[in-house]
C-alpha cells in the first residue's frame, strides 16, 4: 500500500516538475543552456567580510545535492531499473533545470536577514510572502525539517556506516558515535562555518572522484558505445512498453530529482544565503548545479556501475552502496572499496552539514528561534546522525521518497503561481549575465 502511494505521489510530482520545467525553458529563453553565463556568474561575486559568496552558496547546495544519492542512489536506480534510468536522469536535467532557476530567484526576492545578519530564504518565504499562504509555507517547512533532519541525514549516515563496516568490520555504534562528533564540531560553528567547510571540502572530493571515475571509464573505452546503446535502447524499448518500462522511467526521473533536488526548492535555501545583488545570478548558478549533478556526476557513476558485473548481484535490503562498492572493487581491486569508502564518508558528512542548515532555516521560519532552540536542534541532529548508523535503509528510502514527493508538489505549485516574478527578474538580470 505504501509503495502504491509513493508511486502515485511521484507520478504527480514528476508530471508537475516536467510541465513547469518545460514552461520555463521557453519563457526564460533556454537560459539553462547558457553555460558561459553560469561560469561568469560564479566569478563575478567577490567575497566580502562576514558575507557568504555565490561560490560558497554553490558548494553548500552542491553538498546537499552531491551526497550519497549520487553514488548509492544512482547505483540503486541502475540495479532496479537497468541502464535506461540514466537516460531519464539526463532528460530530467535538460527539461527541468529551469525550475532551479525559478525557485532560487524567488528565494532571493523574498529572503530576509536574520539576527546574525545572514540572508534566510527558500520556499517557505516565497510561499508565505509571495502567495500569502502561511499554512502551506509552514507545512513545507515542517516537511523539510522531517525530511532532512530525519530522512536525508539518516540515509547519508546509513550509507557511510555500511561502507566503512564493509572495509573495517567496525560496529555501527562506534561509527555512528565518531561521525556524530565530527559533524557536531562543524554544525556548532553555524552557517558561516558550514559554508566555509563545504567550499573547501566539496571541490576537492568532487575532483578526486571525477579523476578516478574518468580513469575507469577510459580504461574500458571500447565498450562506451555499447553502454550508450544499452542506455538508449532500454529507456525507449517500446516493444515491451508497459509496467516495466514505466517503472524504469519513474525510477530514473525520481532518482534524478532526488539526487539533484531539482524542483524540490531546498537548493534555494542555500542559494538565498549568497550576498548577490542580482537574483538571476543566484538562479543561473543553481542551474549549473543541476547539470553538474545529473549529467556529470550521475553519468560517470552509472558508467562505472554498468562496466562492472552488477546484474549478478543478489542483495537483501539494498541501500545502493553495496553495488557501488562491488563495482569499484571490480575495477580497482582491493583499493576500490577503500577509495569509495573515503569518498562516500566525505560526501555524507558534507550533505549532513547542508541538511542541518536546511532544518535550522525551517525552524527559524516556523518560530522566533532563540539560542536554546538552536542548541536543541543541533543536539537532535547529532542524535539523528548516530541513529542513522543502525536503522534499516529500506524503510529510510521509502519514508524519504514520500516526503520528497510532497516537497516537490508544494514547491512546483508555488513557483508556477509566481512565474511572472521569475520572468521579470530574468529580464532585469539579463544585462548582468551577458
Amino acid at each position: 500500500m505504501l509503495n502504491f502511494f509513493i508511486q502515485g505521489l511521484w507520478l504527480i510530482a514528476t508530471v508537475m516538475i516536467f510541465l513547469s520545467g518545460i514552461y520555463f525553458v521557453f519563457k526564460l529563453n533556454f537560459i539553462h543552456l547558457h553555460f558561459g553565463q553560469m561560469v561568469k556568474a560564479m566569478k563575478t561575486n567577490s567575497i566580502k567580510q562576514n558575507k557568504i559568496s555565490l561560490f560558497q552558496s554553490l558548494t553548500m547546495s552542491l553538498a546537499g545535492r552531491i551526497g550519497v544519492g549520487s553514488l548509492s542512489g544512482i547505483a540503486l536506480a541502475v540495479y532496479l531499473g537497468g541502464p535506461g534510468v540514466i537516460f531519464w536522469i539526463w532528460l530530467t536535467s535538460i527539461l527541468c533545470s529551469t525550475n532551479a532557476f525559478a525557485e532560487s530567484v524567488l528565494a532571493v526576492v523574498f529572503r530576509k536577514k536574520d539576527t546574525e545578519n545572514i540572508y534566510r530564504g527558500g520556499p517557505f518565504y516565497y510561499i508565505q510572502e509571495g502567495l500569502g499562504n502561511k499554512k502551506l509555507a509552514k507545512l513545507y517547512a515542517v516537511i523539510v525539517m522531517i525530511a532532512y533532519i530525519s530522512g536525508f541525514m539518516t540515509i547519508q549516515i546509513n550509507t557511510v556506516t555500511k561502507s566503512i563496516n564493509n572495509i573495517l568490520q567496525i560496529s555501527p555504534w562506534i561509527i555512528g558515535i565518531a561521525i556524530s562528533i565530527i559533524s557536531g564540531m562543524t554544525i556548532i560553528g553555524g552557517v558561516k562555518k558550514i559554508a566555509n567547510t563545504t567550499s573547501k571540502l566539496v571541490p576537492t572530493m568532487v575532483l578526486i572522484y571525477f579523476i578516478v571515475c574518468a580513469y575507469i571509464i577510459l580504461k574500458h573505452y571500447t565498450i562506451i558505445p555499447n553502454i550508450f546503446f544499452e542506455i538508449i535502447s532500454s529507456a525507449l524499448n517500446f516493444k515491451s512498453f508497459g509496467l516495466g518500462a514505466l517503472a524504469t522511467l519513474l525510477i530514473g526521473m525520481q532518482k534524478g530529482i532526488f539526487s539533484s533536488e531539482v524542483g524540490l526548492g531546498t537548493g534555494s535555501i542555500a542559494a538565498a544565503t549568497a550576498d548577490s545583488d542580482v537574483a538571476a545570478k543566484n538562479g543561473i548558478v543553481q542551474v549549473f548545479e543541476i547539470h553538474f549533478e545529473n549529467i556529470i556526476i550521475a553519468t560517470i557513476t552509472a558508467f562505472v556501475i554498468c562496466m562492472a558485473d552488477y546484474q549478478n548481484l543478489i542483495i537483501n535490503d539494498p541501500n545502493g552502496i553495496e553495488i557501488t562498492l562491488d563495482a569499484f572493487q571490480y575495477h580497482l581491486g582491493n583499493f576500490g572499496p577503500i577509495f569509495i569508502t573515503i569518498i562516500i564518508t566525505l560526501f555524507g558528512l558534507a550533505t549532513v552539514l547542508t541538511g542541518y542548515y536546511y532544518g535550522e532555516s525551517s525552524l527559524k521560519f516556523l518560530k522566533k528561534a532563540g539560542k536554546v532552540d538552536i542548541v536543541i536542534i543541533k543536539i537532535i541532529t547529532i542524535i539523528v546522525v548516530f541513529l542513522g548508523s543502525i536503522v534499516s535503509s529500506n524503510a529510510l528510502w521509502k519514508i524519504t521518497d514520500a516526503l520528497v514527493g510532497m516537497l516537490a508538489i508544494i514547491n512546483i505549485y508555488a513557483i508556477f503561481s509566481l512565474r511572472k516574478i521569475v520572468i521579470e527578474e530574468y529580464k532585469y538580470g539579463k544585462k548582468y549575465l551577458k
